[in-house]
């Protein structure tokens, strides 16, 4: 990034800081719209350069063609029974099943008798956690080529997707913790997979959400978890990415944010509104953080565009702080006897792949995977690659016999039609 551009992410921030404390003085309505392109700018630590990119483009144009790729992208309508599990201060998490197709169901019986050694054994069930200002429709292309093969429960973390506001969050002002989202995980297990062995699927923060588990419950990781994947995630030591921004801007952003974030999560209304206007600045930061590949489908690209706009930003303020505390190292020793596939975007730049490295680097029998055209949305950016190795682990787990065929998860060239 040019010297200039850092100069700008330092501009946006102190427009930001501004904004804060004009609003906190009674002139929120007029710095709205301010406060909405910076805070965008920070919180992505994007550079100017996108904002410039984006502005070139008639902002009339750029509506019609989000409008049109929000009609033709069939991406997260995947639905499965659903289901309501309830976190220890009384949250409602919102959860999705997909079950086993019987032709499925009789050819893996064998297998279960032999791995299990009971005569009807209870079926493996895969637990999908998902990231950051995203829901369970992110693993749209896994969903689909695991659908009838094996049992899996998709889920929406507290305040995301279908789930609801987080009650601690909203009654009391608390912050979530990754320690919560294990508790949350934990609940949803009750309910959703009262018996039988599971396979633990997490991406970024929902990789987080499963260490969390294993940390307060390993005698159930230890009983009934027979394999692991974490997938573009972190042990610890947040607070020390860079977002690909120089030493001095993201000093600044870190300086800064907590507070911003606070106080626009405080006028969450006026804010969204001020986002809203500043869409096309947004889809731009979002697909440099997601995306590394040149020729990721506008749709899928659109997709997770939705996903992220439709976290409030009273959500995103009450979840940034978990992150910076997020440690939960220890708690890889729980995953030492499984099988375990550890897998990252070597571009990625919110949970950069030295953070995968150094998960794989404690457990040495874990299947490493480094995807080099890849960022953040790796599940997306590159479905087939993902959804081969998760394959592969649930074989090894013995969700699904070594020769099942997983397919149907289409791709995200631009090229191809959606999955």
């Amino acid at each position: 990034m040019s010297e200039s551009n850092a100069e700008a992410v330092a501009s946006a921030v102190a427009s930001a800081t501004e904004a804060a404390t004009e609003a906190a003085a009674g002139g929120w309505r007029r710095t709205t719209g301010l406060a909405g392109v910076a805070i965008g700018v920070v919180a992505a630590g994007a550079a100017a350069g996108v904002a410039i990119e984006r502005l070139t483009v008639g902002r009339g144009m750029r509506q019609k063609a989000r409008l049109a790729l929000d009609s033709a992208g069939p991406y997260g309508g995947l639905r499965g029974t659903p289901g309501k599990a309830y976190a220890d201060d009384g949250t409602e998490l919102y959860y999705e099943v997909d079950d086993v197709e019987p032709a499925a169901e009789s050819a893996l019986t064998r297998r279960r008798r032999r791995l299990f050694g009971r005569k009807a054994p209870a079926p493996v069930t895969v637990v999908f956690s998902h990231g950051y200002c995203l829901n369970q429709d992110s693993w749209h292309f896994q969903r689909a080529a695991l659908r009838g093969v094996v049992r899996a429960v998709h889920w929406d973390q507290r305040s995301h997707g279908r789930s609801a506001r987080g009650v601690s969050q909203g009654r009391d002002g608390a912050p979530v913790t990754i320690e919560e989202l294990g508790r949350d995980l934990r609940a949803v297990i009750d309910a959703a997979v009262p018996e039988g062995p599971i396979v633990l699927v997490g991406h970024s923060m929902g990789g987080m959400t499963v260490m969390a588990l294993a940390d307060a419950y390993p005698d159930l990781v230890r009983e009934r978890v027979v394999g692991v994947a974490l997938v573009g995630t972190s042990s610890g030591r947040l607070g020390e990415v860079n977002f690909g921004l120089p030493v001095a801007g993201v000093n600044a952003v870190r300086r800064v944010l907590p507070g911003v974030l606070k106080v626009l999560g405080q006028r969450a209304e006026l804010v969204e509104k001020g986002r809203r206007a500043t869409a096309d600045l947004f889809a731009g930061i979002i697909k440099r953080y997601s995306f590394a590949s040149r020729d990721v489908d506008p749709a899928v690209a659109r997709f997770a565009e939705r996903m992220i706009e439709s976290t409030p930003i009273d959500v995103v303020a009450e979840y940034y702080p978990a992150f910076n505390d997020h440690d939960k190292t220890e708690a890889l020793a729980h995953f030492a006897d499984l099988p375990v596939l550890v897998l990252a975007g070597v571009r990625d730049l919110v949970t950069p792949s030295e953070h995968s490295e150094a998960i794989a680097g404690l457990l040495p029998e874990a299947e490493l995977v480094l995807v080099p055209d890849a960022g953040h949305l790796v599940m997306l950016e590159h479905p087939e690659l993902v959804t081969d190795r998760l394959a592969d682990l649930l074989a090894r787990a013995g969700a699904v016999p070594a020769a099942a065929t997983v397919e149907g998860y289409g791709s995200t060239s631009s090229t191809a039609g959606p999955g």
